[in-house]
């Protein structure tokens, strides 16, 4: 066989393979295909080596053909993500909880249990679709949480496309043959996780994470925020599942008639999970009195308006708001008032011509998980919100006794990936969003080349939809009282750098060891950033001995820099904040 024929299987052979591991086929895949592999050539020879073209075509057709049936046949299964690192996790001891036992299972090293997948509520699913989360059901027995339990309902990729996310976006993709599954996705999706030290512990701090993904996507059990290193450092690490998208933010007027709200499901859940925080954590170790809520992005958005809302008064006392707030006069995102809400809920039923929530709830998870665009946003629903953050920050109501919240310093990376901004476009794109108040940006971001045009508009971007409502968030604490701690990160490295969600890893002590992606400045701005959230879960100061001083942002002009020098310096947008000020009519002054 000549060169020519070598060189294409090789080629298409590669590919192939490529595409088996990208798409976490099973070992049967893998099987089939090196069986094909030797079979092919042996007889492409006997039989189509001297026939005709077409005959040729043929052969390499099937080839084709097989490897598209193995790929399907063998596609991978939806399997629980084990929540232990150890191949063979030995088992916790048994905790009691208001419902049942449970028992979980050791990290690999042993000093961390962790307890996977424990219901807080009933599943939302058949008539509980669209209402407030219900008590579970007590079981018996010892319920073993060894596994996550599936993330909330949402529109998912192709194994492929996320496996690309990582090379492309992440830089951290690793061929193994212990991934070769999916997670599984339910509505049945109301469970938290607990990472504490082993063994007996008491009257320990805890920390709530609420996971982002723009109400819309994520789950509770993503590494990069992970619990392990704050147990290892004495703090009770909880993460949830909530409802998102449709499921967690469609709104209807019957079912306000029925539960006097609606469209604040996903909100609902994790009041829920902090209940049964307040009630369950001190059988793990913890202290109910001293909770932590964290959030970043959409997380950060439910912490804002957890941190107003008076169902969520008492359950927690501090809060970790990371890229995101709802706390200007007009949030940029994740937000709308109730008439918007109902209207896009009439609107939805009109789609599936239904003419009641009932008959919505008649339709498969499946047929509506998609409408997430126009159904995931915090809803001022006058029960969970009375009203706005802002108005109700401006009355002296907040939750919270202290917060630590910031931004990134190219928060807007992964939303302007594929937007291109030049000279040309620049000022027509700056104009569109600002109007009466463009020439005052213009003047501010002059660009004379395409790179400056690029470079200013993606910070313009960031500090709209990102650092300016912290702005407004600092300047409300400040003026009621509230110790407040504001930091910018600008931490550079080879995987998300600092584009949004890039701090996650550095804040929950999570960046990978031996990692070429890191070095040894970042591990040190991990150690302090890490260290700050610990601190400030136990005492309420993110402050300790041999970090450097993170000072409160009293005067809403000074921020705690985490990069190549962690130090306290001038806020870097206050020229661009003032032309936000006067766009939206902002105020801090306390009514």
């Amino acid at each position: 066989m000549k060169a020519g024929f070598w060189i294409l299987y090789a080629i298409l052979s590669a590919l192939f393979c490529a595409v088996l591991e990208l798409n976490k086929n099973t070992l049967l895949g893998w099987a089939l295909f090196a069986l094909l592999l030797v079979a092919f050539p042996v007889l492409f020879r006997l039989v189509a080596l001297k026939s005709n073209g077409f005959v040729k075509f043929l052969f390499w057709a099937c080839y084709l053909a097989l490897f598209a049936g193995i790929l399907f046949l063998t596609w991978p299964p939806v399997k629980a993500v084990p929540a232990s690192d150890a191949s063979k996790p030995a088992s916790t001891g048994i905790i009691q909880t208001d419902k049942g036992k449970v028992r979980g299972v050791l990290n690999s090293d042993g000093d961390v249990e962790i307890y996977a997948g424990i219901p807080y509520a009933k599943p939302p699913v058949g008539e509980l679709r669209w209402r407030a989360p219900q008590d579970p059901e007590p079981w018996d027995g010892v319920l073993e949480c060894d596994s996550f339990a599936p993330m909330s309902m949402q529109v998912t990729n192709l194994p492929i496309y996320d496996s690309l996310v990582r090379i492309i976006g992440y830089h951290d993709y690793k061929i193994s043959l212990k991934d070769n599954y999916v997670p599984p996705v339910s509505e049945d999706s109301l469970y938290l996780n607990i990472w504490k030290p082993a063994g007996e512990c008491r009257d320990l701090p805890v920390l709530v994470y609420i996971h982002g993904g723009s109400l819309q996507t994520g789950q509770a059990w993503t590494d990069d925020y992970n619990g392990t290193s704050f147990a290892r450092n004495g703090v009770i690490c909880v993460n949830l599942g909530y409802r998102l998208g449709v499921f967690g933010f469609f709104a209807d007027d019957e079912l306000l008639k029925q539960d006097g709200t609606t469209g604040n499901y996903g909100l609902l859940d994790q009041i829920k999970a902090l209940q049964w925080v307040r009630d369950n954590i001190a059988a793990f170790g913890g202290d109910p009195d001293n909770v932590t809520i964290v959030g970043e992005s959409a997380g950060a958005v439910c912490v804002d308006a957890l941190c107003v809302s008076p169902l969520a008064k008492g359950l927690f006392r501090r809060a970790i708001l990371e890229s995101s707030t709802l706390s200007s006069v007009n949030p940029p995102h994740s937000y709308r008032p109730f008439d918007q809400a109902l209207s896009s809920g009439r609107m939805l039923l009109e789609k599936y011509k239904c003419s009641s929530a009932d008959e919505l709830r008649l339709l498969d998870a499946k047929d509506i998980v998609g409408e997430m665009s126009s159904q995931h946003h915090v809803t001022i629903d006058g029960y969970v919100l009375p009203d706005s953050p802002y108005n109700l920050r401006k009355q002296g109501i907040h939750n919270e006794e202290a917060l630590i919240h910031g931004f990134n310093d190219l928060e807007s990376g992964p939303f302007i990936i594929f937007d291109r901004t030049s000279l040309k476009n620049y000022e027509s794109k700056v104009r569109s969003y600002f109007r009466d108040a463009a020439d005052d940006v213009l003047r501010l971001y002059d660009a004379k080349t395409d790179k400056q045009a690029a470079e200013y508009w993606a910070e313009i971007y960031g500090a709209v939809f990102f650092n300016y409502p912290h702005y407004c968030l600092n300047r409300l604490a400040a003026a009621d009282g509230i110790a407040v701690y504001e930091y910018l990160f600008t931490k550079k490295n080879r995987s998300l750098s600092s584009w949004h969600s890039g701090e996650l890893r550095y804040a929950f002590g999570r960046i990978p060891e031996g990692s070429a992606l890191y070095d040894s400045e970042d591990r040190n701005v991990s150690n302090i950033m890490h260290s700050y959230w610990v601190n400030f879960a136990r005492t309420g100061d993110p402050n300790g001995e041999g970090l450097p001083v993170f000072g409160q942002n009293t005067d809403s002009d000074m921020v705690l820099e985490l990069g190549d020098v962690t130090a306290m310096r001038d806020e870097p947008y206050l020229a661009f904040y003032g032309i936000m000020d006067k766009m939206q009519g902002f105020d801090s002054r306390i009514l």
